[in-house]
């Protein structure tokens, strides 16, 4: 069974960067369809950017421009590199692997903006 560990969120201010890691683990990496989401407080979980297995990605309007995933198969491991954060992107960050009926979620990473 797939296992998820996410890591690099933290505190930034406005306009500045964090690049997300979520290292996965006990499955077949290469052939899962990988996200992130966020939630934030009092609000539902919500998409923000998949990676297909073969690389294939999409965005959520609110972070085009500003969010890049992607994927290293020989490192078993995805990243959302975040730019111009701003204070609505406050949340915590999940991935999520995919295949077939298989979900599996990871534990989340904080990620805060704020000044």
């Amino acid at each position: 069974q797939l296992q998820l560990v996410e890591s690099g969120g933290g505190l930034v201010q406005p306009g500045g960067s964090l690049r997300l890691s979520c290292a996965a683990s006990g499955g077949t990496f290469e052939h899962y369809d990988f996200g992130w989401f966020r939630q934030a407080p009092g609000k539902e979980r919500e998409g923000v950017s998949c990676i297909s297995n073969s690389a294939g990605a999409t965005y959520v309007d609110s972070v085009k421009d500003r969010f890049t995933i992607s994927r290293d198969n020989a490192r078993n491991t995805v990243y959302l590199q975040m730019n111009n954060l701003k204070p609505e992107d406050t949340a915590v960050y999940f991935c999520n692997a995919r295949l077939g009926g298989n979900s599996i979620w990871g534990q989340g990473t904080q990620v805060t903006v704020s000044s």
